[in-house]
């Protein structure tokens, strides 16, 4: 199977279009304004503010109010709009024009608020004529959602102003032979272990019943020091494909006998009419991950099936049905390629086909008498203060009759 390059997508919105602060269910909220803009709940609040020349930010909280300005990046001279970021714990100040959205300055609130506590978001105001849920930067991670008739729908990570705990977990309509995206929903989770609001991503959502499973990863408060992911899973019969949406979640354990794992990531999940298979990543440090794939009756009642543990760079796990068969798709970083595995992860080819750059997920999706495979890429975003994490491009490659 041969594909050729389709083309790329990149939406990038600071503030959600139509989408009000009333709508802001997580850390994961924005204002724009032709000046100065705030964020603030209760007596705190967040100011961006810009004089013409450069930007900065403002932090009030507990009585005291403190100013932060980037020494080599707040120079912002002759920007036509200020943005204002809550993003996780972060607040980030971004000019725009002439250019795109670029961050001029960006500080860590996690030790003044609590921007995770729904009662504190409860309360977020602005005096901005613009504000409402935070966007995108970016797109990757992307997914196809499993089980919706009539329609391509995916799932994605919406990146935002910095690393992994700065995004969240994002839904789009994709038209296959424009490749236009439409902006459906936006994910938010709470945890089973302890509280607040999470932007949890790297998600996988499936159609079950009247009803849907989300599986994603605990990527929205990834700490480089004291690094841990694992898999949660929720259930519900909200409409995932509109609006904005809060979900309770149960662990997902998956298991890593003789992996020496010390984090799972990526989940997969299909039911084959006879048992459940998850396809998903095994870290045995950070960062070095491989893919692997359980089986069971019932999604706590799992067994490890396979794990292809020669591999170090190889993520985005992904199960489909080619030419009648399982296989498992991955994604390889170091060979820049996507290998194709058996349900035992012994491999039995690769797909021929465009590979950018990052470790894009092979997503395919059915297209007349052939696929359309989705990635991304690892074009970042936002200037060069926010640094990994603010990817990709959506990118589309499009399989060749007789190739």
């Amino acid at each position: 199977m041969r594909f050729e390059r389709a083309g790329r997508r990149r939406p990038v919105d600071l503030v959600v279009p139509g989408s009000t602060l009333a709508e802001v269910v997580a850390p994961y909220a924005a204002a724009t304004g032709p000046s100065s803009v705030s964020l603030a709940s209760g007596p705190d609040r967040l100011v961006a503010r810009y004089d013409g020349a450069a930007a900065w930010l403002e932090v009030t909280s507990g009585g005291r109010t403190s100013r932060h300005r980037s020494r080599r990046h707040a120079r912002a001279e002759g920007a036509r709009e200020v943005g204002l970021a809550l993003t996780g714990t972060h607040a980030t100040v971004l000019t725009r024009g002439p250019g795109p959205w670029l961050a001029r300055g960006r500080v860590d609130l996690r030790d003044r608020i609590d921007t995770r506590s729904e009662e504190w978001l409860a309360g977020l105001t602005s005096d901005a004529p613009v504000a409402g849920r935070f966007g995108q930067l970016g797109l990757r991670d992307v997914r196809l959602v499993s089980g919706v008739p009539d329609r391509v729908v995916l799932s994605a990570t919406s990146a935002g102003p910095g690393f992994f705990d700065t995004a969240h977990t994002s839904l789009w309509e994709l038209e296959p032979r424009s490749l236009g995206l439409t902006h459906l929903s936006d994910v938010f989770f709470r945890r089973p272990d302890r509280p607040g609001v999470y932007g949890d991503h790297a998600t996988h959502v499936l159609r079950d019943g009247d009803g849907w499973l989300v599986a994603t990863s605990t990527w929205g408060d990834f700490d480089r020091r004291t690094p841990a992911v694992a898999v949660t899973l929720a259930r519900t019969t909200a409409d995932l494909l509109s609006g904005v949406h809060l979900l309770d979640t149960t662990p997902l354990p998956l298991p890593v006998d003789g992996l020496r794992s010390v984090g799972v990531w990526d989940p997969h999940l299909v039911h084959t009419g006879d048992e459940w298979l998850v396809g998903f990543v095994s870290a045995t440090r950070f960062f070095r991950f491989h893919p692997a794939v359980a089986a069971g009756p019932a999604l706590d009642a799992l067994a490890l099936r396979g794990a292809a543990t020669d591999l170090t760079q190889t993520e985005g796990t992904t199960l489909t049905r080619l030419d009648g068969e399982w296989r498992v798709l991955a994604s390889d970083g170091r060979a820049k390629q996507y290998p194709v595995f058996d349900l035992a992860m012994a491999r039995t080819g690769s797909l021929d086909a465009p590979y950018p750059s990052n470790i894009p997920w092979p997503t395919l999706v059915p297209d007349g008498d052939g696929w359309l495979l989705v990635g991304f890429n690892g074009r970042r975003s936002g200037g060069p203060l926010p640094g990994y994490g603010t990817h990709g491009d959506a990118v589309f490659a499009r399989s060749v009759a007789g190739g």
